[in-house]
């Protein structure tokens, strides 16, 4: 069974249970790698998270029913996992901008999001440069965060990490952490995600462990020996991180021989001169089984 045929069979698996209690670990089972694993790449690939895609093709064929029945509200907002028709008339009218009763006038607008397929798509010839290579263990030290898993309107990280640097910054850990390191005054840090699970992962600013002594007021975090794919956002002024995650997650990942690992991934930054630096995304990869 290949890549295609995996992912189309988790989606009919979510779309013959969105009646039910979707359990996320079997839908990453029948995509052959990790629940982390499959909503991270989900999200990517579809631009929404599997916990909203859900709750949109519930709420889509919520409106189907009481459009095209009498069935009762409240009985629609028990079925698709509503505790109350109150908590579903709230996510009814986000989506459809109207409440549930309304849906059954006449001539009013609702919102559907169609049923998510997978097929090779052509997007054109921008190749991603990589390479795999096998790392040693390591320590990095800095100060950590949790992040939130992303919410319904798919910004949650984008204000809870830009939140931390600024804290970081306006309180002086940057420069801390700089100094500990001995790194100079406009020295790059690098940033560690780990602990990742479908509710959220832990976001580490911070450095290399200098000489294995653990400077005073920070974190330290064991890296075991891995093997990493490393994607680079080439030397310019203008880094796409954000766009490297996304085509990492997206593009590369499901068309080749690897999966994700479950470890601790880095954004590594580095001074390259003259004002500009090159950013490098470390993914710990394992060959993939047959299956």
């Amino acid at each position: 069974m290949n890549w295609l045929d995996r992912m189309n069979h988790a989606m009919e698996y979510v779309e013959t249970h969105l009646s039910d209690t979707i359990d996320y670990d079997q839908v990453a089972r029948m995509a052959c790698c990790s629940t982390y694993h499959f909503t991270r790449m989900f999200s990517f690939i579809a631009n929404v998270p599997l916990s909203e895609y859900i709750r949109r093709r519930r709420l889509t064929l919520a409106a189907f029913e009481l459009q095209n029945s009498r069935v009762k509200v409240i009985d629609v907002a028990l079925k698709y996992g509503y505790e109350s028709p109150e908590a579903f008339s709230r996510a009814f009218k986000i989506m459809h901008g109207v409440i549930p009763i309304s849906a059954r006038d006449k001539g009013v607008s609702l919102k559907a999001y169609p049923r998510l397929s997978f097929h090779i798509s052509i997007r054109g010839d921008v190749e991603m440069n990589y390479k795999i290579e096998e790392k040693q263990g390591f320590e990095m030290f800095g100060v950590s965060t949790k992040i939130n898993a992303v919410d319904d309107s798919f910004e949650q990280p984008i204000t809870e990490i830009p939140e931390f640097w600024e804290k970081c910054i306006s309180d002086g850990t940057i420069g801390r952490i700089r100094a500990a390191a001995g790194l100079g005054e406009n020295g790059q840090l690098h940033v560690i995600l780990y602990n990742g699970t479908i509710d959220g992962f832990s976001y580490m600013l911070g450095y290399f462990l200098p000489r294995g002594e653990l400077p005073q007021g920070f974190e330290r975090l064991q890296i075991s020996p891995q093997t990493y794919a490393i994607f680079s956002t080439g030397i310019n002024p203008q880094n796409d991180i954000h766009g490297l995650w996304r085509r990492v997650w997206g593009e590369w990942f499901p068309t080749c021989d690897y999966e994700f690992a479950n470890g601790p991934q880095f954004r590594m930054t580095h001074d390259r001169g003259y004002g500009l630096c090159e950013m490098e995304v470390w993914i710990p990869v394992v060959k993939k089984t047959e299956s």
